[in-house]
């Protein structure tokens, strides 16, 4: 298991897959882009198979989800959800993407055993979108929201982030939209993870502004079955039911004291917070490993470890740096703490 020391266990695993992203959102990275990671820091698909097969086998993991950058872009995208439906036990998979791309690739990530996605979508004015995302991608967005939902990749959860001045008086316009398509919106306050580290809170949209202008068209009732326990939103019914809306106030609303996530950043490094400024690192764990097989590891001879046993070693070691990750985490993310620094790493290589 995952524990911490404040009784937190980590079942839910972020698992970045990239650090790019074909869109340049305002509130995540400039213009022209970041340094992106060399290719050769990243994990091969081999070791994103294997890190989620120890978290899932050897450390409680149940829920993995892949995220980016935009984790359409990874190439072997489908084979690693295949592999990963295949464990046992089977975590449930779920995928959080901008969408673009994802016409062609729904039936294909269904089939691979893919259980649902989140798309990211903060209006649905194509100019507006532009402005947000300097790209003109908005029809490609809306038609694979509408490929995930008849490949049966439900509830399809549309995430979308409200800026001052740009979109955040489209909040009734986005819910209307989204309860007539049978998506279930969520709202997320912008959190201090953009690559310029321009965030403020004076700037920010924040959760009690989002459910005032969502007020004003409907009646919002909390959800009837409780305690909000890990779940990042908070839910209301809307006019009584039977559609939902979210909201997610990482920062005026946290729910740190309930986390139950452990995060895969793409280049192997575990955060046990998104917030977090320390990372450990797997990837050279894992090949270190493999660096000294060839001493370790013989089919015979006098001596020799079997393959398997060597590999279940390394697994267990793997499992130990990350049950020390996890058992150093925080109690919170400290954004209220004055002296708080924002992770020098933006959200793009974090994973979402």
């Amino acid at each position: 298991m995952l524990l911490d020391t404040y009784g937190r266990t980590a079942t839910d695993l972020r698992v970045s897959l990239t650090d790019r992203c074909n869109l340049r959102c305002t509130y995540c990275m400039p213009e022209e882009g970041l340094d992106w990671l060399k290719k050769s820091t990243l994990l091969t698909d081999d070791e994103i198979v294997r890190l989620v097969r120890i978290a899932v086998t050897r450390l409680g993991v149940r829920e993995v989800r892949f995220t980016g950058g935009e984790p359409l872009l990874r190439p072997g995208l489908v084979s690693i959800v295949a592999r990963c439906a295949a464990l046992d036990p089977r975590p449930e998979l779920s995928l959080t993407t901008n969408g673009i791309g994802l016409e062609k690739v729904a039936p294909a990530l269904r089939d691979a055993g893919l259980d649902r996605v989140n798309v990211s979508l903060d209006t649905v004015d194509p100019e507006t979108f532009h402005r947000l995302t300097r790209r003109r991608r908005h029809g490609d967005v809306l038609r694979g929201l509408a490929a995930a939902h008849d490949a049966g990749l439900t509830p399809v959860k549309v995430n979308s982030v409200l800026m001052r001045g740009i979109n955040d008086d489209q909040a009734p316009d986005l819910l209307a939209w989204a309860m007539e398509h049978g998506y279930e919106l969520r709202f997320i306050e912008q959190m201090p993870l953009d690559a310029q580290h321009g965030w403020t809170r004076r700037e920010m949209v924040t959760a009690e502004k989002i459910l005032t202008s969502l007020r004003s068209r409907w009646t919002l009732t909390p959800e009837p079955d409780g305690e909000r326990g890990a779940a990042p939103a908070e839910r209301w019914l809307v006019d009584g039911g039977p559609h939902r809306v979210g909201v997610i106030g990482s920062v005026t609303r946290p729910f740190c004291g309930a986390c139950d996530r452990t995060r895969l950043t793409a280049d192997g490094q575990v955060r046990n917070c998104l917030f977090a400024r320390e990372e450990t690192d797997l990837r050279g764990a894992l090949r270190a490993e493999a660096g000294d097989a060839d001493g370790r590891v013989a089919t015979d001879g006098e001596g020799a470890q079997p393959a398997a046993e060597a590999e279940a070693a390394g697994d267990e070691r793997v499992a130990e740096l990350w049950r020390a990750a996890m058992w150093g985490k925080k109690a919170g993310s400290g954004i209220d703490d004055p002296a708080f620094l924002q992770p020098p790493r933006p959200m793009s290589a974090i994973g979402g």
